[in-house]
């Protein structure tokens, strides 16, 4: 991980970006000069996606590149799981998501000289990925070896509003002399990264869980390829998954002469070459128009006739259609959507970057699930997480609800996969996978994976926030209800009832892995524990909401999911009864029952070539010491503030924050939004700067696998819920505020039940406007504000919160004595050196 040297008081963005490469422009993200070095960093900053489809930022001419990648949501394939040691109820089932057929190649030969760039004499060049319009456009002089200057402009679009469309134009310009010219457009199955003429098979890549898996066989067996008209097809059904699809492509031209055409296709590629002689001062413009349609259970043939319906309606509409609709589609969504802080273009132009990417990974997903790395890259191999329901979700909850649905939805579909996994691992009710694509649970690693039960509490808790912001009491009546009664049975099964002495009866939860991985398979997790009460007091609140509201929905879910009322009593009884841990000796939460008894990892004096520490170090070495991979108790006192006072928030902070790596990229935006509550308001700071710029500025050096997009939507919520001190509980909007000292302004937008507020934050003030909808009262501080439309309100703010200098210090506990008399040391794992043969 990529560390920036900075004093904690230094409040201003950093540096962390070459800004005459990457000037800083507050709707565009520009590249003036190419470089090689980045390459793969650069294709996931400028991928080009609508949350269907996405095409990775790799350069027109196809030669050039770190991971060529074309992708669609939940596009997979499978492979059976092979273990070293098997056991019952392993995860069989392994899910890659899929490189589908190449459309963005677009060759260029100007007397017979191939552009390559890296090698080629580029005067100018540019590349803009420009946020309002969601159209990459690259723009370069070439001189060739001839000295003959060739003007080059091309345009990239995945259509937000057609989300199985592609659109990509092509302009070449001869400046100095008359030369023959060739453009070769492609569409081309790269299967194990091949190309039409040779097979490129990469640099070999050392261990790293973040990557994705390397299919060796045959993924997409060939179903049709054929020329139909203008149009080009290939047809294909992945070796194991079933899963088919169809891709077509159609070209048209404007050029005042001739042009000679020639096409070819095969299985695995299709191509249309343009030939012709160009006076200087006289354009050749292509536009390529792609479609590609997907199914689980569609022959691909049928899926070929979609495309041809796509291509029609396009050619039928006009290329120029495709563009002001997404033009359109982009405006209504930062309309929703736009946070402004006023002050540096830097910051803006990151802030809305992250959030464009959100649009990228979920807009047009439409019944799919929201990937860890979108449809950017194959890192994580596609699979989906809790990142979607904790930290993309609500970002959609309040900005654009449809989407949230439709990704919620996605989780409803899951449900009879997640009841027969619950079966197999003995429990009743329901038990979400924890990376899946297809509803199987794909983590080969148990302990870091299976063990996170606390999944089926985050999604529960989303369908909760969704419902409560949108007042979506069809969906919760129809889809979510079941969600959450399967949870809460499986809370309730999970858990027992233990008398301790002197302290009651108490509801138990043991052998769990909570978010942070660097500590597994334990007992009574403070997370898992607080939001499995969440989940269970949700279930039981909505199965009562239901039978008073909609009793005809209430009886059909009992009849369909065999509920009896005494189950709902046992749900309430144990979320009154749930173990939270208290350490009186130490004044905080312990992450779990016997997290204090380890040792503490000495970060402080962990050399940076040690991180992240999950790359040089065995799993048992990192379980033996207090050392979190991610934000655990804090994401808890997030996610469940109302249920912490404000001391144990402090306390609690105060103890994880200096133990807490941030080798995870979800980490370091919840602690910014926690360290700015309890008033450390430099290091929230410093924590959102680091979750801002993960990906631009490569923080963590795996931007190249593809963007972070749980750290994006953290990244708003670091803004809205962090500065702009925003919390949502029980379904009324409060707000404490905590405007950094160097922001003179910052404004956001937020949705509920059909009125959009516009938030403005100054140092002194808190204002409110409705722009659409009737109004809506929230809370400020206590206090109860009604804004009614066609009204500002302004409500004077006498301070931003509290304002403690610095950090926590991290040896404050050192020294401290535990309950059993042995005294909290801080020390660091023996590293011993290996040669090459493996000997010491």
């Amino acid at each position: 991980m990529k560390v920036a040297q900075r004093a904690l008081g230094d409040t201003s963005a950093p540096d962390y970006v070459d800004r005459l490469r990457f000037p800083a422009d507050p709707w565009r993200l520009v590249e003036t000069e190419f470089g090689s070095e980045d390459m793969g960093t650069t294709e996931t900053l400028f991928s080009i996606g609508n949350g269907y489809l996405g095409l990775r930022g790799n350069i027109e001419e196809g030669h050039d590149a770190y991971a060529h990648g074309t992708f669609i949501n939940g596009f997979h394939e499978t492979w059976r799981i092979r273990h070293a040691e098997e056991a019952f109820g392993f995860a069989r089932t392994g899910q890659t998501i899929v490189n589908v057929p190449d459309p963005k190649i677009i060759r260029l030969y100007v007397d017979d000289e191939p552009l390559l760039l890296s090698i080629a004499d580029l005067p100018e060049y540019s590349r803009t990925l420009d946020m309002r319009t969601g159209v990459l456009t690259r723009d370069l002089l070439w001189r060739t070896p001839a000295g003959n200057r060739v003007r080059v402009r091309s345009r990239r679009m995945a259509s937000f509003s057609q989300r199985h469309l592609a659109i990509m134009q092509f302009e070449v310009t001869l400046l100095d002399r008359e030369a023959p010219i060739a453009v070769s457009s492609q569409l081309l199955n790269r299967q194990a990264g091949a190309d039409e003429y040779r097979s490129s098979p990469g640099g070999a890549v050392g261990f790293d869980p973040r990557k994705s898996e390397n299919l060796n066989e045959r993924v997409l067996e060939p179903r049709i390829h054929r020329a139909h008209g203008d149009h080009l097809m290939l047809g294909y059904q992945c070796a194991n998954s079933g899963m088919t699809l169809a891709v077509a492509m159609e070209h048209s031209y404007e050029f005042d002469g001739d042009v000679q055409t020639e096409t070819e296709i095969q299985p695995d590629y299709a191509k249309q070459v343009f030939r012709f002689h160009a006076q200087p001062g006289r354009t050749f413009s292509l536009t390529k128009v792609v479609t590609y349609h997907t199914s689980r259970v569609v022959p691909a043939r049928e899926l070929g006739d979609r495309c041809h319906r796509t291509l029609t309606r396009v050619k039928s509409e006009g290329v120029d259609k495709q563009f002001d609709d997404q033009e359109a589609w982009l405006a209504d969504f930062w309309a929703r959507s736009d946070v402004e802080v006023d002050g540096d273009d830097r910051v803006q132009q990151a802030i809305r970057w992250n959030l464009f990417q959100l649009a990228q990974a979920a807009a047009r997903g439409d019944g799919q699930g929201v990937a860890a790395k979108g449809v950017t890259g194959s890192g994580y191999s596609g699979h989906y997480f809790w990142d979607t329901e904790i930290y993309v979700v609500p970002f959609f909850v309040y900005t654009s609800p449809g989407i949230a649905r439709n990704a919620l939805r996605y989780r409803y579909r899951m449900l009879p996969k997640a009841v027969e996994r619950a079966g197999e691992l003995a429990q009743h009710g329901a038990l979400f996978p924890w990376r899946t694509i297809n509803g199987e649970e794909a983590s080969a690693y148990y302990a870091a994976g299976t063990a996170q039960y606390h999944i089926d509490a985050d999604i529960s808790f989303a369908i909760d926030k969704y419902v409560k912001a949108t007042g979506d009491d069809e969906f919760l009546a129809r889809e979510g209800i079941d969600i959450l009664v399967q949870t809460a049975r499986m809370w309730a099964d999970l858990g027992f009832w233990r008398n301790i002495k002197g302290d009651g009866s108490s509801f138990r939860i043991h052998g769990v892995t909570g978010p942070d991985e660097y500590t597994t398979v334990v007992n009574d997790n403070l997370y898992t524990n607080v939001m499995a009460r969440f989940n269970l007091r949700a279930a039981a609140a909505a199965v009562r909401k239901l039978a008073s509201m909609w009793p005809d929905q209430y009886r059909k879910m009992v009849a369909r999911l065999g509920l009896e009322d005494a189950e709902v009593i046992e749900w309430e009884s144990a979320a009154e009864a749930m173990a939270i841990l208290w350490d009186e000796d130490l004044g905080i939460h312990p992450q779990d029952a016997l997290f204090h008894e380890r040792e503490l990892w000495d970060l402080e004096n962990t050399p940076p070539e040690q991180r992240p520490l999950l790359l040089h170090f065995h799993p048992l070495v990192i379980y033996r010491f207090q050392v979190l991979k991610q934000a655990d108790v804090v994401l808890a006192l997030f996610l469940q503030g109302d249920q912490f006072s404000d001391e144990e928030k402090k306390a609690d902070f105060d103890y994880y924050d200096p133990i807490t790596t941030g080798d995870s990229t979800l980490s370091g935006v919840v602690q910014s939004i926690m360290a700015a509550e309890v008033g450390y308001h430099e290091l929230a700071l410093r924590y959102f700067w680091d979750g801002l710029f993960v990906d631009i500025a490569d923080l963590h050096s795996n931007t190249a696998d593809g963007v972070h997009v749980a750290s994006a939507g953290g990244v708003w919520s670091a803004l809205v819920h962090g500065f702009g001190g925003m919390r949502d509980y029980g379904g009324v909007l409060s707000f404490d505020p905590r405007l950094p000292e160097a922001w003179p302004e910052m404004r956001f937008r937020l949705t509920q039940k059909g009125t959009r507020l516009l938030v403005t934050l100054r140092a002194g003030e808190i204002a409110f406007t409705v722009e659409e909808g009737q109004g809506l009262t929230v809370m400020v501080r206590g206090e109860r504000v009604s804004v009614l439309r066609g009204e500002d309100v302004v409500v004077p703010l006498a301070h931003q919160g509290p304002r403690l200098p610095g950090a926590p210090d991290a040896s404050a506990f050192h020294g401290t004595m535990r309950a059993d008399g042995s005294v909290v040391t801080a020390s660091l794992p023996a590293v011993v050196e290996m040669d090459g043969e493996g000997e010491h």
